[in-house]
């Protein structure tokens, strides 16, 4: 059974909900389909200590803003799911959970959206689907044959999973900095490796000045004028409190990145060796756009060439969340708001 409806939103996490507001504002009707069994997106995934780099306040999604969370100026990822679950609800946007797409077709004038519950015929598709499940994992000598247990970001929980174990942590941005500081508090035996020494933004900046920043250097960008460099100009890791704590007590001691693992650890160049019975990979995502592999679309570098938060070779899809790449700050609650809001005013053009 092919059912047909105007737009077709993929992901029904916060870049999703943040389509379904701005759409259900302007009168578009559209359907939300959502991989995950329940409201969340990937908060429904992250590790136990997680915390927002914003306070609840600057954390919302249009039209809501996030309450605050008692004792906590950085809401945990509990909180913004119970937010996401309400926000949903609220503006009775019309998602449908429990539903993988698999891809993306085009059928004349139309998109066809392929699922495990039927097909979906459509003018406009707004991809929300993140990162979250495509980990990146770097191609690192001796990886396949170590012996040891090896996670990625999306596989950690807490620092019970390694009582009694080595750990070696890679990575040097805020998931290696965050993972590394909730391990070395428990007394886990840890080895932190960055690729540069940490660069820790000052203690009194958030994701407020990291929205703003991000906001700037695309302004500039737009106007022609020089690269402020956006938040890579400010540092990697915002010291939330936990990490801030981890790094005051002098247990965030960074270790150069070793050369390569050996079956029991790791190696670096000058022959020092550390054995380690798991290696936590913080190294970061790709953009998860299988489904849209028939379009032909992605270029060399495996991206969507865009014109905004519109695909430059096809203007019937629409990409949210991605981070800088679609949009200043996009992949962040806050900043999602601005680019679903451009998207929506652009189907609502497409659509006429």
């Amino acid at each position: 059974m092919t059912r047909r409806t105007d737009v077709v939103v993929i992901g029904g996490g916060q870049a999703g909900l943040a389509a379904g507001y701005h759409l259900r504002r302007l009168g578009i009707e559209h359907v939300i389909l959502d991989a995950q069994t329940a409201p969340g997106g990937a908060w429904l995934h992250t590790w136990d200590s997680l915390r927002l780099f914003s306070p609840a306040q600057y954390s919302s999604l249009p039209g809501r803003l996030m309450p605050v969370q008692e004792g906590d100026l950085y809401p945990d990822a509990a909180h913004v799911v119970a937010y996401l679950a309400d926000y949903e609800k609220r503006y009775e946007l019309p998602v449908q959970h429990g539903v993988r797409v698999s891809a993306v077709h085009r059928d004349g004038v139309f998109l066809r959206v392929a699922t495990d519950s039927g097909d979906w015929r459509t003018r406009a598709v707004v991809s929300a689907t993140g990162t979250w499940t495509r980990s990146f994992l770097p191609a690192v000598p001796g990886r396949h044959g170590y012996q040891g247990r090896q996670l990625h970001t999306v596989q950690y929980r807490s620092p019970s999973q390694f009582a009694g174990q080595r750990v070696i942590v890679v990575g040097g941005g805020n998931s290696g900095a965050q993972i590394a500081a909730d391990l070395a508090v428990a007394g886990i035996d840890l080895t932190w490796v960055t690729q540069r020494p940490p660069r820790y933004l000052a203690d009194d900046i958030d994701g407020r000045a990291l929205f703003d920043a991000a906001t700037a250097r695309r302004h500039a960008l737009d106007a022609g004028r020089a690269d402020t460099g956006g938040v890579a100009s400010l540092g990697d890791i915002v010291a939330v409190p936990p990490v801030r704590a981890a790094r005051d007590a002098g247990l965030l001691t960074p270790t150069p990145m070793f050369t390569g693992l050996t079956p029991t650890g790791a190696e670096w160049a000058d022959g020092t060796r550390a054995a380690a019975d798991a290696v936590i990979w913080c190294t970061g995502f790709r953009p998860a756009l299988a489904p849209f592999a028939a379009l032909r679309l992605r270029g060399t570098r495996g991206r969507i060439a865009m014109e905004g938060t519109r695909a430059a070779d096809d203007p019937r899809l629409h990409l949210l969340g991605y981070g800088d790449w679609t949009g200043p700050a996009s992949a962040t609650l806050i900043g999602v708001g601005r680019t679903a809001r451009e998207a929506a005013r652009d189907i609502r053009y497409l659509l006429r």
